[in-house]
Parts: structure tokens; sequence; C-alpha cells
């Protein structure tokens, strides 16, 4: 079958998105490929489709159990032959893998690349005939990517040995992951690569600087009640604060780190795949398994550690394509302790250079005075924008030119010899007597009280953004006092202006949450439909998503199809669905239950349900023969079906599957039916 034949006969899709078409033909013809796509893209159907179209097992290197788990369900719901081999397995699911793969039958193999350490595991391979290897989030296999597994190294071991094609995959990947992705998985040898947009246009982009930040993430949460969000925080401790905060303000919420009891964490896994509405507060443990596609907002407690860590993050919203929404809070001690920690680190010092300037994108995105969108593209190398979705959009920055009052600021740094926090340098720039600035005679300094103009808040707040841009840096050896960097030395200089922000010290507000999925009429069918998803998901012990996603019962409540072969056309709804779960949701949307005959049932929504229908149709009209004299005589509905199926050209072929009394007496009006039909 062609790809687009699987994608909509499998998958349910009716057509790829943008970027798909031409990286599943890749893979399928045997090129070797590295694919770039944003998270929420669609990178799993780029290698499941091939593995559809080629002989022998696709191989897929995956690196979370959880995600390997629920991908293996949902192709298994479809309607595919796959499994995987993991710690978490029990004896009869492995058990009934080997049976798969020595009987040939099974077309995706998922495992992590700690398996490969085995010799066992790499004689299987060679044994079961692999035809091709998908690696799933590649950049695991770079030092310069952000999750480093050094078992993905064995990877271009494995391609070496199989002698196979090999398509990696991965969300986000600088320059350096890229090169170093070629260089591990493919030798050098340059792999198709296609590097689809980074944009998700459906993600609302908003930052805002700390001022109360367990209010405004309540606030944030409040808006959206209702609906499944992730908060994600910089230390365990305040997981656990913030979850019991939310609940006590009356939200679904747990928390999730990894100090957690391994069968405590899963449990939290489960129950945010197969809950609606449920918020996780969480470490950044949380994540790269989670594949629910109905998150609606993911919102940042504290700062990320890098561009690339703040786009994967945020792209765990919204990955069903409908609007969701972000917001990430950050303020002088967040930018303190990312800089401590690159600074403290074991890396050497170009990666901690780097490291650095991964930070600093991550700053210029938080301290953007226009078009957060841009700033965030423009990092991964895209230009020509179209935005309207970030909250600089919805309400431009107010802005002044701020080159005097850095100037006054870095003088104050210099003057006390780069020896102090923003805490004294802002008692000195306003004139405060405090003990500490008489005790250092800094109140005889000609900084002292030249910046009386602001207040201290604002000064905080100019104090940010320096370190935002920057010009000064926390010193880890001066137990975090402010040291001037190059980039601040033409500003100082006067060779430079800077323009800064001057809202930033405003409480950020509510913004309204988003839209409903729905219209009002149609909300109490989707709540129907949901309940019933939930009944049938926690029977099956499955996440919710792989019996249906959230668009495609959006859809089912909005269209309200009234049969089978109606439902056969919501985007979503696979042959296999159909089969299995059509006339349980058509129940609910009608309020009857569907009588359609089996063998009628598993033609819905295929050309041969309508040929189906018209030779019923027919054979009504000639049951006692042309004359209406005759005994009565029908086919059974398998018959009926065989031949909407088959379509038989002549009479001949009619009796292959009819019998000769049959064929007489509607043989020739069957073939009417079969020519007009094509």
């Amino acid at each position: 079958m062609s790809a687009a034949g699987l994608l909509q006969d499998v998958f349910g899709f009716d057509a790829f998105r943008p970027g798909q078409a031409e990286i599943v033909d890749a893979v399928a013809a045997g090129k070797n490929v590295l694919a770039i796509m944003p998270t929420g893209g669609g990178k799993s159907l780029c290698f499941q489709i091939p593995a559809l179209m080629r002989e022998g097992v696709t191989v897929v290197i995956s690196p979370l159990i959880a995600l390997m788990r629920d991908q293996v369900r949902a192709l298994q719901e479809a309607g595919v032959s796959a499994g995987a081999l993991t710690s978490g397995n029990t004896d009869e699911e492995t058990q009934a893998i080997w049976a798969a793969l020595e009987a040939g039958d099974l077309k995706l193999l998922y495992m992590a690349p700690e398996r490969l350490a085995s010799g066992a595991t790499m004689g299987m391979l060679r044994r079961i005939g692999v035809g091709l290897i998908a690696v799933d989030e590649a950049h695991c296999v770079s030092q310069w990517g952000h999750d480093f597994r050094p078992d993905y190294l064995r990877i271009g071991d494995l391609r070496r040995a199989l002698d196979v094609p090999l398509a990696a995959f991965t969300a986000t990947a600088d320059a350096e992951t890229r090169t170093e992705i070629i260089e591990k998985l493919f030798e050098g040898g340059g792999p198709q690569e296609f590097l689809r947009g980074f944009d998700r246009p459906n993600i609302h982009l908003a930052f805002a600087s700390k001022n109360s930040p367990r209010r405004q993430i309540l606030d944030f949460a409040g808006a959206r009640r209702g609906q499944s969000g992730i908060v994600y925080c910089g230390t365990r401790a305040k997981t656990e604060a913030l979850a019991r905060a939310l609940r006590e303000d009356g939200h679904n919420a747990c928390h999730y780190h990894g100090g957690m009891e391994a069968g405590d964490r899963r449990g939290v896994e489960i129950r945010f795949a197969r809950e609606d509405g449920l918020i996780v507060v969480a470490t950044v443990a949380f994540g790269m398994g989670i594949d629910k596609p109905d998150i609606r907002w993911v919102a940042h407690a504290d700062l990320p550690k890098s561009i690339e860590a703040y786009y994967q993050e945020i792209g765990r919203a919204g990955r069903d394509g409908a609007a969701a929404e972000t917001l990430t809070l950050f303020g002088p001690e967040d930018i303190r302790l990312r800089r401590s920690q690159i600074d403290e680190g074991l890396a050497p010092p170009e990666r901690r250079a780097a490291d650095h300037a991964r930070l600093n994108a991550l700053l210029g995105l938080a301290e953007a005075l226009d078009c957060r969108r841009q700033s965030l593209l423009g990092y991964f190398g895209e230009e020509e924008i179209v935005c309207g979705s970030c909250d600089l959009c919805d309400s431009p920055a107010e802005v002044f030119d701020g080159t005097t009052a850095v100037r006054k600021a870095l003088s104050a740094i210099l003057r006390t010899e780069e020896w102090y926090g923003a805490g004294h340098l802002i008692d000195i720039l306003t004139g405060n007597e405090t003990e500490k600035v008489l005790g250092k005679r800094h109140d005889q300094l000609p900084t002292f009280g030249v910046g009386r103009d602001y207040s201290r808040p604002q000064w905080q707040a100019v104090f940010r953004q320096m370190m935002g841009h920057d010009l000064v840096r926390p010193d880890p050896e001066r137990h975090g006092a402010l040291r001037m960097t190059e980039t601040a030395k033409p500003i100082l200089k006067g060779e430079a202006g800077i323009r800064l922000r001057k809202d930033t010290i405003r409480a950020a507000g509510r913004r309204p949450a988003v839209k409903a999925m729905v219209s009002e009429e149609d909300a109490p069918l989707l709540s129907a439909l949901k309940a019933k998803r939930r009944a049938l998901a926690e029977a099956a012990k499955v996440p919710a998503y792989v019996i249906f996603p959230d668009r495609t019962l959006v859809e089912m409540a909005e269209r309200r199809p009234n049969s089978l072969d109606e439902m056969a056309n919501v985007s979503g709804v696979g042959a296999k669905k159909l089969e299995r779960y059509g006339a349980i949701f058509l129940e609910v949307i009608t309020g009857a239950a569907e009588t359609l005959h089996p063998a009628r049932r598993k033609l819905a929504g295929r050309a041969g349900g309508s040929v189906y229908d018209q030779l019923l149709e027919v054979q009504a009209e000639l049951t006692r023969g042309t004359d209406g004299i005759d005994k009565p005589l029908s086919c059974s509905a398998t018959q009926l079906a065989k031949v909407a199926q088959l379509r038989p050209g002549d009479e001949q072929g009619l009796k292959r599957v009819l019998d000769k009394r049959r064929v007489e007496r509607f043989g020739e009006a069957f073939l009417d039916v079969l020519r007009a039909a094509g």
C-alpha cells in the first residue's frame, strides 16, 4: 500500500502535515536520513509508515520506557504488529514478542539503547531480518545535546553490523549537535537532511518577571481550570510545595521529580496520560517520554537552563495542533543560578562558553523588546516569521533609553572593584546610607546617590536586564558579585546605547483562558465522548489518547456522524479503530445502538461500503425474481461483502463467489452496479 493509503487506512488521517511526506518517501526508499522536526510535528509517523512499506523489521531506538510502551500500544490499537523489549515487560509480553519475531509477523521492535550492550541482542537483531533502524531523540548521541546518553554511541556500530539504512529524528539540534549526530551515527557520511520549520504557531509565548511567583502560577492555572498542564520547577522541594498550593486552590495536581520511587513516578505518568485536566508540577525529569497530545499549557516557575531546553519543554503543549499557552517566570536569582551552574561545572572551557551562549539566547528571549517568536525562531536560523501569538505582539513593551542608567550601574560596579552584588550597588545608586555602605565608605563615591530618580524596584529591573543582556555576570569566586563583561564596554565608553523595558516590574496579568475547544452547544456531547474514552482507556490500561486523541473527539462532537461510513471520515479514525470503537462512539452520538451486519461494518468508510448498499437494494428488488412470483432467494451478508470487495467484471467472476442459482437471479443486476461503480 502507498504511504498516503497507509496514512488514511491505518492512522485515519487524510493528509500529511507539512514536510512529512518527503521524509516518509526518503526513509521508505532506504536512504539514510537525519530529520530535525519540531516537537509535536509528527516525527513518529515518519518512520512508522515506512516500516509498514519495507520488508523486514524496523528497530526503533528510543530513550524512555514510558514513551516506547505508549507508542507500541497506540500502534497495536491501530492494527500494527509492534512490540517493545524493555525491563518493564512481563514474561508473557517478552515471549509474545519473541514468538512474533520468529514467525516474521512483527513490523516494529522498540528498544532502549542500553540493550545494545548485550551480545545476545546483537545476535538476535542479525537473525530476525532487520530492514531499517530508526533513532528517536537522536540528540542524545551528542555531548552538545542536553540529554546525552553514552549508549547511543553503539547505534553506529549496529548500523555497520546490519548494513541497513538508518533514519534519525530529533526535535532540536543546533549546528554542533547536528555535526556530532552525523559523525557518530553516519560516520560523517552525509545522510539526507531535512530541517523542518521550528515554528509551532498554535503555542502562545509569554514571559514575566517574578513578582510573587506562586501567586502568578496560581493565577495562570486558575484562568485555565480543568485543562491539562505542566509546571516546571528548578528544585524538587518546589514541585511538592507548588503542587500542594494548586490542590489547595481547587486543582487536580500532583508532583514529579527524580527523587521519587520509580513506581510513584510511573503512577504519575499513567495518571497524566489517562486523566483529563491533571496538572503535573515537575522538574525536567518529567517530559521527554510524555506524548500526551492535549496538554493545553506549560508554565515555568523558574527559568530553564537553555533556549533548547525551553523549546523542548514548551513543545509538550498543544501537540494536537489546537491552541496552547505558555508562561515563563524569571528573575535575577534564576540568572545567577544558571550562570553559576555553568561556571562551577566540570565541562571544558569551550563547552562552558557554548552553554553561556545558549543561556544568553534564552535571556535575550526573556528580555526581548519585540516579538518573542522572531527572537526564538531567529536562534534556529528562521526568518520572515509571522507571529501574532505572543505577549509582546498582544501588548507591545514600553521601552526607554536605558543607556544612562546602565552606565551609572556599571560605574558603581567598577568603582567598588567588582566585589558586590546588586543589592549593595542599588543602595549606593539610590543614596541609601546603610551600615554596610557607611562602613565601606561607599557614601564617598562619585556614584553615591546618582540614581535617586529611579525607585529600588526599577533599579532591580535594570540590573536584571543587564544580567539578561550579558552586560554583567555573577562571579562564583566572589560569592556572586557582579563583574562587567566585554559586551558592556561599548556602552560604558559611549560607543553604543541600549533600550530597556519599562514594564517588567508590573505584575503579570491574568491572560484570558484559551477559548473552549467546542461551542457551548457541543460541549455536553464532548464530555460524554471523553467519559466513554476514559472508561475504555482504563479497561485497556492505556493512555486515553491511544483510543482517540482530543481533536478526533472534538470533530465527532462537531460533525455528529450518523453512520459508520460518516464516522470513517473523521480525522484519526483508521480502519482498525473504526472496527473496534466506531459503533461504541456512534451510540454515544446518536443515542441508538448500531445495527450493521459485521460484514458490512468492515466496509465502513470504504468504497466497497456504498457498493454493498447498492447490491443490497438490487437484491431486495429481485428477491422474488423480476416478476415478483419466484421462490424467495437472497445472498448472505458475507457473500455481498465479497462481491463488493472483489468487484468481479463478468459472470464467470461472479460464479467464484456465488452459486449458479444466485448468479442466474442477481448476476446481471449486480454487474450493472459494479460497472457503474467503476
